[in-house]
């Protein structure tokens, strides 16, 4: 059955793998004979235990997560995790952060409630359209992690080299960026990001830990708040977001079946620059970041002139293409376009575009 869809070209909840939606839906009303949706079933079930398993063990293949990582599936989005990650990692009180965007900036103002924050670097000056030079950073010795947003979902940043953290914890917002390249884990203390981006319904984050960051001795931190509780408890500590992670379980075969993270990235490069070559020769647009630091996932892209971004929005939408205004701290137009977007979209789009483009 065909369905009358939209590119979509959101920041997130985004688009999602057709193929995953469809075999969703042939397993609603029953899953595998269990005579119950996902939904409806109890997360002490044998059934769901498998399905829970199923996706850490899928997950854990694609990234090649070491042995002496947890995977955490929490409530809360990225959103908890600006406050979890000081009140869990800060020993000392002290962490250095990088600010590149609107979701460092987010991270560092929670950070600041729970201990003491230097912010290292900052690309603030030019509206965070590059990263900064993380080369020789200046690092207190007591610091316990140096915080990243590795992809800044706004600004359509991304981190192409790693920061030196001078033997420190690294710790990395992933969201928006998430399985759409491979990842040597054991260059971060921690990963983390919300689903609802790269692979699955909005409510859900994924925390990937390393063992010896998970402390034993927060027991005045509220019990949900810590990630040992989580661990211990295989993240069924309460009631975790079953449909989120039964849909990320779905995704992680489906990038599996494609060939994995090697061939996620190819793609994801392929698209992109579809979308860049066409920037980079039109007279009308032009692209917000600097060429080397510039995201595969968001593209934000502008005129110069506020009225005429407003008109480009009316023109993409009334063509059939979906969530296409920018952010108001960067204005003009973004197009996301996550793992599950197709090149079609992207090509279909640019063509949009040029027309747009031949008539203005």
């Amino acid at each position: 059955m065909k369905y009358n869809r939209t590119y979509n070209f959101s920041a997130g909840p985004a688009t999602m793998p057709e193929e995953v939606l469809e075999e969703i839906r042939d397993e609603m009303m029953n899953y595998r004979g269990s005579g119950m949706c996902v939904m409806e079933m109890s997360h002490r079930s044998k059934v769901y235990q498998q399905i829970i398993d199923e996706a850490e063990q899928d997950l854990r293949d694609l990234m090649g997560i070491p042995d002496n990582y947890k995977v955490l599936f929490l409530q809360g989005g990225a959103t908890l995790q600006f406050s979890m990650i000081p009140m869990n990692l800060m020993k000392n009180g002290k962490a250095v952060y990088i600010e590149t965007g609107a979701w460092s900036k987010k991270a560092i103002a929670e950070a600041k409630k729970v201990g003491e924050v230097i912010v290292a670097a900052s690309s603030k000056d030019k509206n965070y359209t590059y990263i900064p030079d993380c080369s020789d950073l200046d690092i207190p010795e007591d610091t316990d992690y140096v915080y990243i947003c590795e992809n800044e979902t706004i600004h359509g940043v991304t981190w192409n080299k790693l920061p030196n953290t001078k033997g420190h914890v690294l710790v990395s917002d992933q969201s928006s960026m998430f399985l759409s390249k491979p990842c040597n884990v054991s260059d971060y203390g921690v990963i983390y990001g919300g689903v609802q981006k790269n692979i699955g319904p909005a409510g859900l984050a994924i925390v990937i830990i390393r063992e010896d960051l998970i402390r034993d001795d927060l027991t005045d931190l509220p019990v949900y708040l810590q990630y040992k509780i989580h661990a211990d408890n295989g993240s069924m500590y309460n009631t975790p977001n079953c449909w989120a992670i039964y849909v990320c379980g779905k995704v992680f075969k489906y990038l599996k079946k494609i060939g994995g993270l090697e061939a996620m990235e190819r793609i994801n490069i392929e698209k992109a620059k579809v979308f860049y070559d066409f920037l980079d020769q039109s007279k009308l647009f032009k692209g917000t970041v600097v060429p080397e630091d510039r995201s595969l996932m968001n593209i934000p892209f502008v005129t110069g002139d506020p009225d005429l971004d407003a008109e480009v929005i009316a023109y993409t939408k009334k063509a059939g293409f979906e969530n296409l205004k920018g952010h108001k701290s960067v204005g003009g137009l973004r197009a996301s376009v996550y793992n599950a977007m197709p090149i079609d979209g992207v090509i279909a789009l640019v063509d949009c575009l040029k027309k747009f483009e031949a008539e203005h």
